[in-house]
């Protein structure tokens, strides 16, 4: 339920950010050199900076997530709350927010300033024809007169960044799902691939890019575009190259400098042969070759991370979803007031423990017991700490067992497979091995048994021998 609760809360706060854009969905009706007022004397941009109805809710389900977060620090540590990649993407996901929202108040703020300057000091009826000072006739302009360091420009693009982060939070709860679950797994893993691989391929684009700048930096100006000649017009130029939008007239020069652009087209050549054909299709390859040996375990993989998303909310505490969580429940309040109490008892006890100390100064041997009972405490706060930290924790327990679980499956699926062809060529070695040495022990036992009977004939025919003689000798008694 709590998963649901949390998945659905989620899935409304996606949902309020379609909705703040819907207004814009067909464009937007005022134009960048057009402003728009309510009545004439009000500023321009206390109408744009003012937060619509959609943004006050947006505001309060960020202000749950963080709320949740703070809890989820709290009891969980820095140190473990950082080691989850999925907790980093919440955290720069709601900074960004927060940030955006930031720059859109002090925008706000500005011009609520200029506002009230000029329901001050301005008599006239509109602004058209009255001089205002340089700080409060900027917030009069229309867009196309603002500066690009505008808190209000800020926040907007802050804004975008943010949302495209929310709607990727969504492979957070897509384990739950058995058709999305191992897709979603499988191409987390080809990431990591990716990444990887991004390291030689950063390390070559660096290289071709300060090397084309090298080359055309001292011609700014003399080229038919201005690629190449700031490391800006390098980067775009060669990033774009990668997807075919670049042109080979990006190395031509004005003058005949014929040898400046040979080289530059050998490097341009060489940089989409190195880029394009040959690392590219490397990425294409990797990929594929991972998906594929992922894919052979990636039911057994979802099925672990199916176990592991619902293990986090097995946990107590963070029972609502934002924005409920923001109001105080009676638990919070049963644990508040359980607190309070833990604190009075251990003043009291601290306030005894000093007197009774106070009252055994006088004695002789009070620096004895009381180094005694110092040594004493120490020894049992020392095996306490070393009960907790020795026992496992439920999710360590829970997990062996999981993994304890995955063994025994694989090992009774391993023998109730059905038998490969390498198995079959071990049965035939063996069997051809047993019949050689069926034939072998044969052979001895039929060699032995020549022997024996060999060695009874010769026994047999002494003793028919002496039977014969003795019979002789009797005859000529």
């Amino acid at each position: 339920m709590k998963f649901v609760a949390h998945a659905v809360s989620f899935t409304i706060f996606l949902g309020l950010l379609v909705v703040n854009a819907s207004d814009r969905f067909e464009g937007v009706k005022t134009l960048p050199n057009e402003t728009f007022t309510d009545y004439p004397k009000q500023i321009f941009r206390v109408k744009t900076t003012q937060f619509s109805w959609t943004e006050m809710l947006i505001m309060k389900w960020v202000l749950g997530m963080i709320w949740s977060e703070c809890k989820e620090i709290w009891e969980e540590g820095p140190r473990e709350y950082v080691l989850h990649l999925w907790n980093l993407l919440d955290f720069g996901m709601l900074s960004i927010f927060v940030a955006s929202f930031t720059a859109r108040f002090m925008a706000f703020l500005k011009a609520s300033e200029a506002q009230l300057y000029v329901d001050q000091y301005v008599q006239d009826i509109t602004l058209h024809n009255v001089s205002l000072p340089p700080e409060v006739a900027y917030f009069t302009y229309a867009r196309d007169k603002w500066w690009p360091s505008d808190p209000q420009i800020i926040s907007e693009g802050l804004y975008a960044i943010a949302v495209v982060l929310s709607f990727s939070r969504i492979a957070y709860i897509l384990p739950a799902n058995e058709s999305f679950g191992p897709l979603q797994i499988s191409l987390g893993r080809t990431v990591k691939d990716i990444f990887k691989f991004m390291v030689i391929f950063i390390m070559v684009f660096v290289a071709f890019m300060i090397g084309m700048f090298n080359l055309y930096s001292y011609y700014r100006g003399a080229k038919y575009n201005p690629a190449f000649t700031t490391v800006e017009e390098s980067f775009k130029t060669l990033f774009w190259s990668i997807f075919g939008l670049s042109e080979v007239i990006s190395v031509v020069l004005k003058y005949d400098h014929k040898f400046i652009e040979n080289i530059g087209y050998v490097l341009y050549g060489v940089y989409n042969v190195t880029m394009v054909v040959v690392l590219l299709n490397m990425l294409i390859a990797m990929i594929n070759n991972s998906y594929q040996e992922i894919e052979e375990d990636a039911d057994v993989e979802w099925k672990f991370a199916r176990a592991k998303l619902w293990l986090s909310y097995f946990d107590e505490g963070r029972t609502l979803p934002a924005p409920f969580n923001l109001v105080p429940s009676p638990k919070s309040f049963y644990y508040l007031i359980m607190r309070i109490k833990m604190c009075l008892i251990k003043l009291c006890k601290s306030k005894a423990k000093s007197c009774e100390n106070d009252l055994e100064m006088g004695m002789l041997n009070s620096k004895f017991r009381k180094t005694r009972y110092q040594a004493g405490m120490r020894n049992s706060e020392n095996l306490t700490a070393n009960t907790t930290f020795s026992k496992p924790t439920r999710y360590q327990k829970i997990m062996k067992r999981l993994i304890k679980r995955y063994v025994l499956k694989a090992q009774v699926d391993r023998e109730n497979d059905e038998v490969n062809e390498g198995e079959l060529k071990e049965i035939k070695q063996d069997i051809s091995s047993l019949r050689y040495e069926l034939l072998e022990e044969k052979s001895q036992a039929t060699g032995e048994l020549a022997d024996l009977i060999q060695q009874l004939s010769e026994k047999f025919g002494k003793n028919l021998n002496k039977d014969h003689l003795r019979v002789n000798k009797g005859k000529d008694i």
